[in-house]
């Protein structure tokens, strides 16, 4: 019978705490870029969820090891307003 995961063992679905520990950041930022929307994350009931891959390609996207949300979306520069003439 299996009594417990390995503390160093990262699981595919990640409590805020092991997300935390597994990006190097505190589990008070992470819940704040979770809250945010800033990272990808899910809940289950009323407690934050990461899986890993997700994190992976995020993580990938942000170093610019993949192709960039700015680079598949690509924004168009607004045209300029006609200026008026001085009086």
């Amino acid at each position: 019978m299996k009594t417990s995961v390995a503390r160093n063992e990262i699981r595919e679905v990640m409590d805020i705490r092991q997300a935390a520990d597994y990006l190097g950041i505190s589990s008070d930022t992470l819940y704040k870029y979770a809250s945010e929307s800033f990272v990808p994350a899910f809940k289950l009931g009323n407690r934050w969820r990461f899986k890993k891959s997700r994190l992976d390609d995020w993580m990938d996207q942000q170093s610019g090891g993949g192709a960039s949300r700015a680079e598949e979306s690509a924004v168009r520069p607004r045209q300029k307003k006609p200026v008026r003439a001085a009086r």
